[in-house]
């Protein structure tokens, strides 16, 4: 039998060297600023209960849901839950996924066409660009969260697009999963608006987040109507798995038909859809998120009260970052906060650009003051006594 092939243990060794190497830790008791579990619901004892009385009280003793939902995986409780996250998001039809990365490829790899134009901001998660080198459209990037650039970018293509039946997507995030930060959403419809595009939004970081009740930054600007599709995701502030394209019926019609990333894979277990059943019956009543935006202001000021603010990407978002230059630099930081007990991630190149390697701090509804006041208050010695930042 062969050893392990030459050029791939010559592209670990190319990682190894660049101190690029991604390895799977082991959960530890640490102070939470790394997950995603923004409200807690992750670990919520009532979201728990509620979910096994209603599958126990409906006699549902199944672990799987035993095939894709166009074969025999496709019971009664998903219409009930996607009728649900229609009315809570206040679109006409939702279709649920796997996880977001299944979603994003399955509408970037069927939705946009040969010789339509999708343009998509330069920092846009990796499950997006995935899809769209699966398409067939012809795609180019705009600067970051830069309104200008696309319209620039809109006004060269939209002469030869208004001639035929070709169309233009433009593609962002509500809320960005790197830099915490978000683009101007009301100037971007009009802007769509005026080009007769189609606009695409990654509301993932921003679901339970965002709006009254959580039902994301889109709906909270009162949006939901100029775009044409949402993707909203299940596992990070609803603590669940799975995730759902909002948008026209007709769109579900045609992801069903043609989404290969949904026809062909099967469908979640009975349990996750109560889950997500439990949690949007929740939502509306829980503090959790007006705990988070508290907790959110407070770091802010925080931040700013130890004067490493100049260190910050510009935020409203549960995502903070702090900007540390290298790999090695920031790994360094992070594992000191590490022995103290926090759980900051570094975030190294190249999942973002080199030269903007950062601390990425993921606040939560249940984090307390005493432990922002105690990470920052480290952080800034950290900072202060380290020669090279």
């Amino acid at each position: 039998m062969k050893t392990f092939p030459k050029k791939l243990q010559e592209k670990i060794n190319q990682r190894k060297g660049q101190n690029m190497l991604r390895q799977l830790g082991i959960k530890h008791d640490l102070i939470d600023f790394s997950s995603n579990d923004y409200l807690g619901f992750s670990k919520s004892k009532l979201i728990f209960d509620m979910t096994h009385h209603y599958l126990e009280s409906h006699n549902l003793h199944r672990n799987g849901s035993t095939g894709s939902r166009l074969l025999s995986g496709n019971y009664e409780f998903y219409n009930e839950v996607e009728a649900m996250l229609s009315e809570f998001h206040n679109c006409e039809s939702a279709l649920m996924f796997n996880s977001g990365y299944d979603a994003n490829v399955g509408f970037f790899s069927s939705v946009p066409q040969r010789g339509d134009i999708i343009l998509y901001d330069e920092f846009i998660h990796a499950s997006i660009r995935d899809g769209i080198t699966m398409s067939h459209a012809k795609s180019y990037k705009f600067k970051h969260n830069d309104l200008e650039n696309l319209e620039q970018l809109i006004s060269r293509h939209s002469e030869r697009v208004s001639e035929s039946y070709q169309e233009i997507y433009i593609v962002t995030e509500s809320v960005f999963s790197m830099d915490g930060d978000s683009p101007d959403l009301v100037s971007l419809m009009n802007i769509s608006k005026k080009y007769n595009a189609f606009v695409v939004i990654d509301e993932a970081h921003a679901t339970g987040v965002f709006g009254e009740n959580g039902e994301g930054l889109i709906q909270e600007l009162k949006l939901e109507n100029e775009v044409f599709a949402r993707l909203i995701t299940f596992g990070k502030a609803l603590g669940s798995h799975g995730a759902a394209i909002l948008g026209s019926k007709e769109l579900t019609k045609y992801l069903i038909n043609f989404a290969r990333s949904f026809i062909y894979t099967t469908a979640l277990p009975p349990h996750t859809l109560m889950t997500l059943k439990s949690v949007y019956m929740e939502l509306p009543k829980t503090h959790e998120n007006s705990k988070l935006q508290k907790n959110i202001s407070y770091f802010k000021s925080e931040v700013i009260k130890n004067k490493i603010q100049h260190y910050f990407i510009d935020s409203d978002s549960a995502i903070q970052c702090c900007l540390i230059l290298g790999n090695n630099h920031v790994k360094a930081i992070s594992n000191q906060l590490l022995k103290k007990g926090f759980d900051v991630k570094p975030i190294l190149s190249p999942t973002v650009l080199e030269g903007k390697e950062r601390l990425r701090f993921c606040l939560h509804s249940f984090n307390s003051k005493r432990e922002i006041d105690e990470v920052l208050k480290l952080l800034e010695t950290l900072i202060k006594h380290d020669r090279h930042i």
